[in-house]
């Protein structure tokens, strides 16, 4: 029997409902997966949490998690950020961590960013409007800048900075008269996923409470490096 133009065979009807159904099953596992995943983002910070007081979860439109508490007096807050801004690199997840002191201190603002490309989006150090000439060495390049500080300053913050990026995970350190700040690494994205998908996949269930542990007391050691001594108040 003759096929009138425009109109389907049975058998093309057929193949055009299997790819149908094929999309709408790939579509529901996608959803799926997307809900799997942002569960599971959403727990990251969940034992970091356990070394707060009063602490506090919300979650980000990315469905990454922001923890807020106290701890020893002072006011924290630690939030996951995605970074995959970097051409040819793979996707990076970041520890940002602050301490905020109970008095701000009359000191400045001295900040390092290790590696900068200029695509830091999460960055205090280059929001800091002074180029600090370096007193230390390290064996990558950085930016060093701050506020309001004075050599003496700068060369007393060298120590404490210099041995906290003696860890390749740490990328950037900032003291100022509010409390300090903390980016590190967690973790690398998967491969796949990203140069497939073009997506954002990191191999951490959770962020270890170790680590989380080690950011605070790196935030503590940052806010007391520019205290002043009364050797200090001598000189000056």
């Amino acid at each position: 029997m003759h096929n009138p133009a425009g109109l389907l065979s049975l058998e093309g009807m057929g193949f055009l409902l299997f790819c149908l159904a094929g999309a709408v099953a790939l579509l529901a596992y996608a959803r799926k997966e997307l809900r799997e995943t942002l569960r599971r983002r959403a727990t990251l910070l969940d034992d970091a949490a356990g070394l707060l007081d009063n602490p506090r979860v919300t979650i980000s439109r990315d469905g990454f998690p922001a923890l807020s508490g106290t701890w020893r007096g002072h006011a924290i807050g630690m939030e996951l950020i995605a970074d995959s801004l970097v051409p040819r690199r793979l996707p990076q997840l970041w520890l940002k961590s602050t301490l905020i002191a109970q008095h701000p201190s009359p000191r400045p603002s001295i900040g390092v960013l290790a590696r900068p490309a200029g695509t830091e989006f999460y960055s205090r150090v280059q929001g800091l409007p002074d180029t600090i000439v370096p007193t230390f060495p390290l064996d990558f390049p950085f930016l060093m800048r701050g506020r309001d500080a004075t050599d003496a300053q700068v060369r007393r913050a060298g120590g404490p900075l210099r041995a906290l990026f003696s860890d390749p995970q740490v990328k950037e350190a900032v003291i100022t008269p509010r409390g300090a700040g903390l980016v590190r690494q967690i973790a690398e994205g998967e491969r796949g996923a990203h140069i497939l998908y073009r997506q954002m996949r990191f191999p951490v269930e959770q962020v270890p409470v170790e680590l989380a542990r080690k950011a605070l007391a790196e935030l503590q050691m940052l806010n007391s490096a520019l205290e002043t001594r009364p050797a200090d108040a001598e000189v000056s």
